[in-house]
């Protein structure tokens, strides 16, 4: 679980070199330990450690927030929200557990939103990644999605456009779109709500009316699917 101290980025151009005085702390929440301490069900990891977990209030469908991709099974009945940042070493274990689950259930609805909280390399990243929403299709989105994230090494813009340039987008488009004003604000708009719902630790779940901080690991998160699939919470009585 990669901890964090929430941003919002400014307007940053995709391929440039960035300073951190373009950095706004977001002073509103001061989660980064109290949240950790915070275990509201009775959640435990693959490894037996408690999870830090919360009920949340949504203040709308997530989904239909801008830049936010309905990434496998749209269909599905039970939805998993992902929060992630692309250079989270936590959310790249994630991811390809996740993809494991939404392969075997059809059920399971997988959110995708980009939360580029851990430095100015994220946000490059995250504005290829955002153009590639806004450019392509959920299944384009998703396969951009596990291809950077099957790479190692820092997710920057440069490494973004290159995973981009393999699925065949266009370059350009791609780059003007990334650096636009409407790509800012969504980025801005997902750690707002990150931020207003307690996200404090990348990955971050919501599922069920509650978030979860951090991976949980395969088998623990699919227990708690599992659970809200049955009964429609994280624990059934």
């Amino acid at each position: 679980m990669r901890k964090i101290g929430i941003v919002l980025p400014c307007a940053l151009p995709l391929l440039t070199a960035l300073t951190l005085g373009c950095w706004t702390v977001a002073a509103a929440q001061e989660r980064d330990r109290s949240m950790q301490a915070v275990s509201e069900f009775p959640l435990v990891g693959d490894q037996g450690e408690r999870l830090a977990n919360h009920a949340v209030k949504v203040p709308g469908p997530i989904d239909r927030l801008p830049g936010v991709v309905i990434a496998a099974n749209p269909n599905g009945k039970t939805t998993l929200i992902e929060f992630y940042d692309l250079n989270c070493p936590y959310c790249r274990i994630a991811s390809a557990d996740v993809a494991d689950m939404v392969d075997l259930d059809p059920q399971l609805r997988l959110v995708l939103v980009p939360f580029p909280v851990l430095g100015i390399a994220s946000i490059a990243a995250s504005r290829v990644e955002l153009a590639v929403a806004k450019l392509g299709t959920p299944a384009q989105f998703y396969d951009f999605h596990r291809k950077i994230y099957s790479q190692r090494g820092v997710a920057d813009g440069t490494r973004a456009l290159e995973v981009a340039r393999g699925l065949s987008f266009d370059i350009a488009a791609l780059t003007k779109v990334g650096d636009s004003d409407e790509v800012t604000e969504q980025m801005k708009d997902h750690v707002r709500l990150g931020n207003a719902l307690g996200l404090a630790a990348t990955p971050a779940f919501i599922i069920g009316g509650v978030a979860v901080l951090g991976f949980p690991g395969r088998y623990r998160l699919q227990a708690i699917v599992d659970a809200v699939s049955a009964c429609g919470k994280v624990v059934c009585p």
